[in-house]
């Protein structure tokens, strides 16, 4: 497959991109949303972490000022 050969779509890869049929384009694409999706859902994962420890250490701080 052409596909395979194209991994971003950028300005340099632009002609490439059009000369891929529909269906490889509509693959690419589907690939890099699932990608996407992938890093967004670690990333919130991440910032619900960070924040579930910043809350327990702001709660543990005012429970020692009472």
């Amino acid at each position: 497959m052409k596909a395979k050969n194209l991994t971003t779509f950028n300005k340099k890869n632009l002609d490439n991109w059009m000369n891929l049929t529909k269906k490889e384009r509509y693959n690419l694409l589907k690939k890099d949303s699932f990608n996407y999706m992938d890093r967004r859902k670690l990333l919130l994962e991440e910032i619900r972490k960070e924040y579930k420890e910043i809350s327990r250490e702001n709660s543990k701080k005012n429970i020692k000022k009472k």
